[in-house]
C-alpha cells in the first residue's frame, strides 16, 4: 500500500505492541513516522528497524501525560517531517481490581495516560491541521470503553472517555478537512494483554493457557485479535481520500475469522 506517500503521522506508545504495528504499517503505506513512547530504547529499535527498510522514521521520548513533554513531542515532529497530518492516539495502559481495592492513584494513572494523552496530543496536533485544512486523528479505545468489564473499573472508564472525546471532536471536525476516529478492539495479541494474562496466574494460579481462556471467556472473545487486524483498520481511518469516515467507532472483536 502507497496510499500515503508525503504524508506526515506521529504515532504514541510506538515502542511496541499496537503503535510499533501502526508506525510499520504507516511508513510502509508511505508516510514519513515519528515515533513516541516513554521508553527511549525499545522505541529507537523501531524506528531505526523502519530505517533499515528504507523508511524515514524519526522517534522521540515522550510521556503523554505531561503537557510540555507532549508539547515538545509536536514540535519536534514538525521540525523532523515539516508537518503532522495523522495522529494515532496508541499510548495506554491498564491494570486490573475490584472496585474496592483500587488505589485513587491508580485509577487516575489509568485515566491520565489513556484519556488525558489522548486529548492533550489531539489539542496539540490540532491548530496546525486546521490552519492546513487537513488532519487524521485516529484514537485506539477499547471494546471495554463501549461494554465495560469486570475489575477493570478504571480501564473502562477511561476508555469510554476516549470514545467520547472521539465524538465529540468528530462533531468539531465537521467541515475542516480534518477526521476523528477511533479503533474499539478486544484482546489483542500484545505485550499489554500478555501482563493482564500474567497477572491472573499470579492471582488465580492457573496456566497460561487457562488464564488466557479465562480472560477471553470473561470478554465473550472467541480468540485474541491478531495486531494487522487493528493496523488494517488504522490505516484504512487514516485514508487520504475527500470520502475518509469520520466519528467511526470500529469495533473488532475477533468474532470473523482472520
Amino acid at each position: 500500500m502507497t496510499g500515503l506517500a508525503g504524508y506526515s503521522a506521529v504515532i504514541t506508545g510506538a515502542s511496541r505492541g499496537i503503535g510499533a504495528a501502526v508506525a510499520t504499517a504507516l511508513a510502509e503505506a508511505g508516510a514519513k513516522v515519528t515515533l513516541a513512547a516513554r521508553s527511549e530504547d525499545k522505541v529507537i529499535d523501531v524506528a531505526k528497524s523502519l530505517e533499515a527498510s528504507g523508511h524515514e522514521a524519526f522517534y522521540f521520548p515522550c510521556d503523554v501525560t505531561d503537557p510540555l513533554r507532549v508539547l515538545d513531542l509536536v514540535r519536534a515532529a514538525r521540525e523532523a517531517m515539516g508537518r503532522i497530518d495523522i495522529l494515532v492516539n496508541n499510548a495506554g495502559t491498564a491494570s486490573s481490581s475490584p472496585l474496592g481495592r483500587i488505589p485513587l492513584i491508580e485509577w487516575q494513572r489509568i485515566m491520565d495516560v489513556n484519556a488525558t494523552g489522548t486529548f492533550l496530543c489531539t489539542q496539540a496536533v490540532w491548530g496546525g491541521m486546521t490552519d492546513q485544512c487537513w488532519g487524521r486523528v485516529v484514537n485506539v479505545a477499547s471494546i471495554a470503553g463501549l461494554r465495560g468489564g469486570k475489575y477493570i473499573s478504571a480501564y473502562t472508564a477511561a476508555k469510554h472517555a476516549v470514545v467520547g472525546f472521539t465524538r465529540a471532536m468528530a462533531a468539531e471536525a465537521v467541515g475542516s478537512g480534518i477526521t476523528v476516529n477511533a479503533v474499539c478492539p478486544g484482546y489483542v495479541d500484545t505485550p499489554l494483554t500478555d501482563e493482564t494474562i500474567s497477572r491472573v496466574m499470579h492471582h488465580t494460579g492457573k496456566s497460561r493457557e487457562e488464564s488466557l481462556n479465562s480472560v477471553l471467556e470473561e470478554a465473550s472473545q472467541a480468540r485474541l485479535i491478531h495486531m494487522s487486524e487493528v493496523t488494517r483498520e488504522i490505516v484504512r481511518l487514516c485514508n487520504a481520500g475527500s470520502d475518509a469516515p469520520n466519528g467511526e467507532l470500529v469495533v473488532i472483536d475477533g468474532s470473523d475469522s482472520e
